[in-house]
């Protein structure tokens, strides 16, 4: 059984502490709300590079190894990651050794020095590359969707930033954000594990207490004025084209994200799913399909990625296309909905033995004000109708919502049929009022 119990310091700062008795081991993740949308014009990545630079070494650890030892001491590995909207800091760790674990990421937060950002460009532009052709040119799928879904917005540039930002950072640059968006009121810390509140509580006052900073900035909307299907197809020797399709999608709050989350699975859920069967096991020309949920505070993105052999890209955006039209006008069969729900309870009680899994639902959940128990999100899941499935995907499939990315070898015969498909999305759409 889990037992969540939750305290919230003087300073706005919240805990949250998940019992897990049956686990051996116990999870310290530390979320802040803040990420790539929150980067300034024009430095962007600046939120990927401060998270890299709080392992850099604190006050009480000078180097980064000497921090990444402190973590191994107790039986941890720490790591970090930014996304969109939010950063966050983990480690696991020994049960026994949590305290001591709150009391390194205490002087990682509060105490970096901040050193060594030569070097750290160095590292981050390494990263970036990766992104990049021989021509500099961005070949990221997700990068390039999301600056076609939010032009002229943080959420549509590249989280881990330009190679320009980067060599432009600065340590005041790093300060300031540090200031602004490292504040107690942006921030939840959760520990997960077979772990006693009554200890680790007193531990977070003794070691967070002194954190004062005013509430961070408020969020600049992201825009949503897109009017038809969009295409962005870029040159690159590869054997294969990497695809994307991002169709704009729905908020964090908005309670269609379950039946997102089901049709997820509908299409790219296994091996039985609609566009496996389809692509790989019908016509043979992808390896895998797989789809994704983005969702924001105003904002969304259900994402469908693939890759084919360059002949075959028309033949895989037709059978993208058809699939999800299929799915807004036709009903759902009855067993195949309740097999889809099965598998999604089955995962559900899965990451029951999952401390990362539970350090998202309830830390992250707590952070951006979304938390849903397991057996809520079972009952809203099961209430779920075939209808529901079909207005949702008639909603989310919309050409006006439809961005198509397409990274690798291409023609200007391709090109023009991608186009025609599109248009065809267009007139064929079963709109419904």
């Amino acid at each position: 059984m889990i037992r969540c119990s939750k305290k919230t310091l003087a300073n706005g700062l919240r805990i949250v502490a998940v019992q897990l008795p049956h686990l051996h081991s116990a999870e310290i993740a530390i979320y802040l709300k803040v990420g790539g949308r929150n980067d300034p014009a024009e430095k962007e990545g600046l939120s990927h590079f401060l998270e890299h630079m709080l392992f850099r070494g604190t006050a009480d650890y000078a180097t980064t190894m000497e921090l990444e030892t402190a973590f191994e001491a107790l039986g941890g590995s720490v790591n970090a990651a930014t996304d969109a909207d939010s950063t966050c800091f983990y480690t696991r760790i020994h049960p026994q050794h949590a305290v001591e674990g709150l009391g390194i990421f205490a002087s990682m937060l509060l105490r970096p020095t901040l050193s060594g950002i030569e070097i750290e460009k160095r590292i981050i532009t390494e990263e970036a590359l990766e992104d990049t052709n021989e021509k500099g040119e961005d070949i990221n799928t997700d990068n390039l969707a999301s600056k076609l879904l939010w032009p002229d917005h943080p959420l549509g540039m590249p989280t881990v930033g330009t190679l320009g930002s980067i060599a432009a950072f600065t340590d005041e640059d790093l300060k300031e954000h540090l200031q602004r968006y490292y504040v107690p009121s942006n921030t939840v810390v959760t520990v997960v594990g077979d772990i006693d509140p009554d200890t680790l509580f007193p531990a977070c006052e003794h070691y967070f207490n002194s954190w004062q900073a005013p509430p961070a900035p408020d969020l600049c909307p992201a825009p949503s004025n897109q009017n038809g299907p969009q295409s962005l197809m870029v040159k690159d020797q590869d054997s294969q084209v990497a695809l994307q399709f991002a169709f704009r999608g729905f908020s964090r709050a908005d309670r269609r994200i379950t039946t997102s989350r089901l049709i997820r699975r509908i299409l790219c859920g296994g091996g039985s799913s609609r566009l496996l069967m389809s692509l790989r096991e019908n016509l043979g020309i992808t390896y895998s399909v797989s789809a994704g949920i983005s969702a924001y505070e105003e904002t969304g993105c259900f994402s469908i990625d693939l890759a084919t052999a360059p002949e075959n890209l028309p033949l895989a955006v037709e059978e993208v296309l058809r699939e999800t039209r299929r799915l807004a006008a036709e009903l759902l069969d009855e067993e195949e909905l309740e097999r889809v729900k099965r598998s999604y309870f089955f995962d559900l009680e899965y990451s029951r033995d999952s401390t990362y899994e539970m350090g998202v639902r309830y830390g992250w959940g707590e952070l951006m004000g979304v938390f849903t128990t397991l057996e809520q999100d079972q009952q809203v899941s099961a209430s779920v109708t075939a209808e529901e499935v079909r207005s949702t995907a008639n909603e989310l499939f919309a050409p006006q919502n439809l961005n198509l990315v397409a990274v690798g070898p291409e023609t200007a015969a391709t090109k023009r049929e991608v186009v025609k498909l599109l248009q065809r999305h267009e007139r064929e759409f079963p709109f419904r009022k």
